[in-house]
């Protein structure tokens, strides 16, 4: 009996051991963000072991594991009319609440989910939870795209599905069947889907034949650019959950089908030093020492290497291509830009990615609005459904929806 006493203590000082992290003072629900994280990192493990194993890739089994589990949810959407549609050839569900009155015409959200460009869907409970508040509460259509993953398919892909599936639904006779006004449609994303939801508001804004084009762009937490891994954000979170900071370079290779061998030269900036030529007309583009204010720099010093790998740069070019890194877009594209959203928070790497963003667009004339939450994490607006509810999400979802009803 005393053994068993014994061995219970122990595993439950391991279980404790594994869960704690070292949390900032300020984050939101602290003990409940680290039980989701140890659950996170036990599951991520076990697929690494699976790929290891050459069994699967580790993505498809996480994302299956994802997918298993939200499909133990049930949320209630009674008052709005969801259907699956195929747009160019691009999966969407679409929101619809029934009209108001005699509004003859309703506002839209194209919207584009988050995931590291590899996990989550439109169908999944969080954003199918997320899409069905905001077609209630704005009385909009909601275009929930279902852009295809890695590792099924990689960069540019993801961009040309997000973008293919807004073109379309941007046609007159489209916008006519769905009741859509014209004049009212935002584009919008989280994570990696705000990196995609900026990269097609670029692209649109450029295509003279487009006769409709987006009103706003609402970003939350965008991940916007590969060029530098030690903004002080990164380096100030670089262990916080949910997402740390080498599981976005991890991300990030995997979008760019790269190799993982690339991972600590990219961590250190070896793709970006000065003797590598590619680099040097983004440099100035990508400045935080110039983009960032004060409370934000803190006293975090620029990683720049004086001698790196150019290689790099050759065998993942996409690094410096505009379609996958927003942030790097010439001042011309930034002055055609929407009046734009950017929601930021402090716990997380890519903090620093939406006000370098927010900065360069208030430069080139662009009326920007940056929400920043001291308090919030990565990844928290979705996190509203038990047991992964969390006030953080709450707040930053009716912060960014009240915007959208105020603007659109």
């Amino acid at each position: 009996m005393r053994a068993a006493w014994v061995l219970l203590t122990a595993l439950a000082a391991l279980s404790a051991y594994y869960v704690y992290l070292p949390l900032p003072g300020t984050v939101s629900d602290p003990w409940k963000l680290m039980l989701l994280d140890a659950t996170f990192r036990a599951v991520q493990q076990t697929c690494h072991l699976i790929h290891y194993l050459r069994l699967s890739h580790h993505l498809i089994v996480l994302n299956y594991l994802i997918c298993t589990f939200d499909k133990l949810k049930s949320v209630s959407s009674e008052d709005i009319n969801i259907t699956d549609a195929v747009f160019d050839g691009v999966e969407v569900r679409m929101f619809d609440p029934p009209a108001k009155g005699d509004e003859k015409l309703k506002r839209s959200v194209v919207y584009i989910h988050g995931g590291g460009w590899a996990l989550a869907s439109a169908r999944t409970s969080l954003y199918n939870n997320l899409c069905r508040i905001m077609a209630e509460s704005l009385n909009a259509v909601v275009v929930s795209v279902e852009y295809r993953l890695v590792p099924e398919v990689c960069f540019p892909e993801q961009f040309h599905d997000a973008l293919r599936a807004t073109k379309h639904f941007l046609r007159p006779d489209v916008l006519a069947q769905y009741s859509v006004d014209p004049n009212r449609i935002a584009i919008s994303g989280d994570s990696a889907g705000g990196n995609l939801a900026a990269a097609v508001c670029q692209e649109l804004s450029k295509d003279e034949h487009l006769t409709i084009r987006p009103k706003l762009q609402a970003l939350i937490y965008p991940v916007l650019q590969a060029f530098d891994f030690n903004t002080p954000s990164y380096q100030q979170n670089m262990n916080m959950p949910v997402l740390p900071r080498y599981v976005m370079i991890s991300y990030w290779i995997d979008y760019f089908n790269g190799n993982y061998d690339l991972a600590h030269s990219l961590l250190v900036n070896n793709h970006t030093a000065l003797d590598v030529g590619q680099a040097h007309s983004f440099r100035g583009r990508l400045n935080w020492t110039s983009l960032l204010p004060p409370s934000f720099k803190k006293n975090y010093k620029p990683v720049i290497q004086t001698t790196g790998e150019a290689e790099i740069i050759q065998r993942i070019p996409a690094l410096l291509d505009v379609r996958a890194v927003p942030l790097l877009a010439e001042d011309e594209t930034l002055r055609l830009q929407p009046k734009t959203y950017i929601l930021t928070c402090e716990n997380d790497v890519l903090r620093d990615d939406g006000v370098m963003y927010a900065k360069r667009l208030e430069k080139a004339g662009v009326e920007v609005t940056l929400d920043h939450f001291h308090d919030c994490f990565h990844g928290c607006m979705i996190f509203t459904i038990w047991p992964t509810d969390f006030s953080a999400g709450v707040q930053t979802r009716n912060s960014y929806i009240k915007w959208l009803d105020e603007n659109l």
